[in-house]
């Protein structure tokens, strides 16, 4: 694993280690264990598109692993801005072990690990976001014990979050019901690669524009906000498009007895999803944030180990 961009580059076995290396490192660092094992090392963080959890799990991730993160953001640096990513990318090579990018285009990441020489970590871009559903899925097991078999609903927007979450799916051999508006499905391009997945593990892949097929008998119920960050001025429109697909008390009963809730977070309650059900006693959502930095440890840790410059 040279990267880690897209969920759909890397085997089923490098995401079960990545997922049992952050259940470790979690445990441990809840005894009190520490692991330097990035001493040293230099994580450089690019941010045109602004974030809480993204920039805090990763800063507190590279001080636990006893390395440093330097945090950069659209202001600090000239990335596409009178400096190509080529010499972007080769400049800061020389400078830092790995770098972490949260952006707009995809191919702004592609380009950096094209034209770099260290390991290129996909922070969140406008189609992916694998280190949230890889953290999403660590939650899964701890929650239920496994992940084969099991079965995992979105209701929302096809957005970058459904997208990684098809790719971890079927991943972790686990069965996904995505459940979107006419017009507002997942990239057709995304679900074709997340069906050629599946089938080594043989889980299924469905998508739906019926919310309750989606729910019905599901082990997660899954939601993300209705207007992602640049899409502000559509969020009225999309109110009225969505309204249908919030997970309320009533769509969540169509999932099993024991069935988890799961957000990305931040939450818009009353929204996509109610507060009975956000702040009910089967979600999981904070512990679902608090895995990001345990994950994005693991993904470090196999990155940048033994990494040179």
């Amino acid at each position: 694993m040279k990267h880690f961009i897209s969920l759909h580059d890397i085997s089923s076995e490098e995401f079960s280690q990545l997922i049992s290396l952050a259940s470790k490192l979690k445990k441990e660092n809840k005894q009190g264990i520490e692991h330097h094992i990035l001493k040293g090392k230099t994580l450089g963080m690019i941010f045109t598109k602004s974030s809480t959890r993204t920039r805090v799990s990763f800063e507190v991730g590279m001080y636990q692993l006893g390395g440093q993160a330097l945090f950069l953001s659209a202001n600090d640096i000239q990335l596409g801005r009178g400096e190509t990513i080529y010499d972007t990318a080769n400049v800061m090579s020389r400078f830092v072990d790995g770098i972490m990018i949260r952006t707009f285009d995809h191919q702004d990441v592609l380009d950096l690990a094209e034209y770099g020489s260290i390991p290129i970590i996909n922070g969140l871009t406008d189609l992916l976001h694998p280190c949230q559903a890889l953290a999403d899925l660590m939650t899964v097991k701890e929650h239920k014990g496994r992940l084969r078999g099991l079965k995992l609903a979105y209701v929302g927007d096809g957005n970058n979050v459904a997208h990684s979450l098809l790719y971890a799916c079927a991943k972790a051999g686990v069965d996904i019901s995505v459940a979107s508006p006419e017009g507002y499905e997942c990239s057709s391009e995304i679900v074709a690669g997340a069906v050629e997945d599946s089938k080594r593990l043989g889980s299924k892949v469905v998508l739906t524009n019926d919310p309750i097929e989606a729910v019905t008998d599901a082990d997660v119920v899954y939601t993300d906000t209705w207007a992602s960050m640049g899409q502000e001025a559509e969020k009225a429109e999309r109110v009225k498009i969505f309204k249908d697909y919030q997970v309320n008390k009533e769509l969540f009963s169509y999932s099993k007895p024991d069935s988890i809730f799961m957000h990305c977070l931040p939450a818009y309650r009353g929204f996509e999803v109610t507060e009975d059900v956000i702040d009910g006693a089967r979600s999981v959502v904070f512990d679902e944030a608090e895995n990001r930095l345990h994950a994005q440890k693991a993904v470090m840790a196999m990155l940048m180990v033994g990494d040179s410059k």
